[in-house]
């Protein structure tokens, strides 16, 4: 069996975890921790150091986006606003928009397929939001989605927690979708 830790890889995550636990799961450098309800970093799985003093984690690979999910548990197409898009990785992430600001495509199936951009909001440990207001076109009973599709980071960057390396762009080929109320 794997160290916990040693790979950030979903699977190792720890399996007692239920499917909605392990969205508030990440790695670090102490090992697996999970957000409590207060947003503080529990350790859930530690890590100890191998002999030599080396850590267990060295072999952290860039961080993956693990989900995707609409926040707007509902969008009016009449009321407008903001429609927001929080993607999840599996390690702590660090946004630099000095170049640019990344964003992510919402696709309106219903609209033969438009591509709306939502732009970067905020970073959360291992949360990423963005945002796009009153977007258009979306019309009541649109169904949006988010799937399989790379975060452009137009000269942005995206990278792990920390260090220089460059986090995995690619959403989760499960889709996210809202369908649009009236």
């Amino acid at each position: 069996m794997a160290l916990w830790g040693v790979s950030t890889a979903d699977e190792a995550k720890p399996k007692w975890l239920t499917a909605e636990q392990k969205k508030n799961v990440y790695a670090t450098d102490r090992g697996w921790v999970q957000l409590n309800g207060k947003g503080l970093e529990e350790v859930i799985v530690a890590v100890g150091g191998l002999a030599g003093g080396t850590s267990a984690t060295v072999g952290l690979g860039a961080a993956t986006a693990d989900y995707v999910n609409f926040v707007n548990a509902s969008y009016s197409a009449g009321g407008g606003g903001n429609l927001d898009v929080l993607v999840t990785f599996n390690e702590r992430v660090t946004v630099d928009t000095s170049g640019g600001t990344p964003t992510i495509n919402i696709t309106n199936v219903t609209q033969g397929n438009a591509v709306i951009a939502a732009s970067y909001l905020s970073t959360s440990r291992n949360r990423v939001t963005f945002r796009v207001t009153n977007p258009t076109p979306v019309a009541e009973d649109d169904v949006l989605t988010v799937l399989g599709q790379p975060i452009a980071l137009n000269s942005g960057t995206i990278k792990d927690f920390g260090t220089t390396l460059d986090s995995v762009l690619d959403v989760p080929e499960v889709a996210s979708t809202l369908t649009v109320a009236a």
